[in-house]
């Protein structure tokens, strides 16, 4: 079996990391808190010190990191993946971030003969655990193809969109969806309530009708525990939506709702402080004291 490398061992990546390792793979980690790798090298992964020393142990190199700039250091830092890739090698960008960034990776492996993939996903914590998430490729088909009983081992729909960058564009589309989904749970919850409505049985109620979705189900019953730990950090959606807005921008579009959802994250994230909180929290906005009424 090949051997897989993966950078970044945060919620989403441990529950791939996981299931890879479940699945017979041998997985080399790094994460940039050592710490937080902990419960990965506990199942049977083996840590190193740098992406170029993961990058150097494995045929397959998986990153699932922060933020675009996260990427950009992870690839082209002096320790970096591309510090220590050889032709031949594959590596998978996992982390939702920029149609343009992924380009530039692509470009850099078509020209030292690295296969280059981006392939983010859709599906939390939840879909990363039980290996069902949605993952959307962009970059070389046939590097795609040679992945795919990996990627068969973590998702459950996966679907390439053509060159470098299309995963990117085809997260994007995902999460503009999932941004009215999130704003439309949220102001159901607080109108429910303020008409003093049961709200388990509101929930039961709407997920038998057409206004079912995916965050409801996932997102909607943590509320009513006052759960707002992270399937998906607040911090990240805010990133997701502002390079959805901006490569709007560039493609002439104007995406008004997906604008309003924006300025809701960047109030929870930026003025609540609440960026490590999961998406959910985002009705602390309307709870009363950021909390869910007793």
């Amino acid at each position: 079996m090949k051997k897989i490398g993966f950078i970044g061992t945060g919620v989403m990546g441990t529950g791939i990391i996981k299931n890879m390792l479940k699945a017979g793979y041998g997985v080399t980690v790094f994460n940039r808190t050592k710490a937080h790798a902990d419960p990965v090298v506990k199942a049977g992964a083996t840590w190193v010190e740098s992406p170029k020393q993961v990058t150097q142990a494995s045929d397959i190199v998986f990153t699932m990191v922060g933020f675009p700039q996260d990427v950009e250091e992870v690839y082209f830092g002096d320790n970096g993946i591309f510090a220590g890739t050889k032709a031949g090698q594959t590596v998978v960008d996992m982390t939702t971030s920029t149609p343009t960034l992924a380009k530039k990776i692509g470009d850099y492996g078509q020209a030292h003969e690295i296969e280059v993939l981006d392939a983010p996903v859709s599906g939390g914590d939840i879909g990363a655990e039980k290996g069902t998430l949605t993952i959307m490729v962009g970059g070389n088909e046939t590097a795609y193809k040679e992945l795919q009983p990996i990627f068969d081992v973590i998702g459950q729909q996966v679907n390439y969109f053509g060159t470098a960058g299309s995963g990117q564009h085809a997260k994007m589309a995902n999460q503009i969806m999932i941004a009215g989904t999130m704003t439309g749970m949220s102001e159901m919850l607080v109108y429910a309530q303020a008409a003093g409505l049961d709200l388990p049985k509101v929930l039961q109620t709407l997920e038998s009708g057409g206004a079912d979705n995916w965050s409801m189900e996932n997102y909607a019953p943590r509320i009513l525990k006052d759960d707002y730990t992270p399937g998906f950090f607040a911090k990240h959606f805010l990133k997701d939506l502002r390079i959805a807005l901006n490569e709007a921008d560039k493609m002439h579009l104007n995406l008004p709702a997906t604008d309003a959802a924006r300025n809701l994250y960047a109030r929870l994230v930026d003025e609540k402080k609440l960026g490590n909180d999961g998406t959910q929290a985002l009705v602390k906005l309307w709870w009363k004291d950021g909390k869910l009424p007793n």
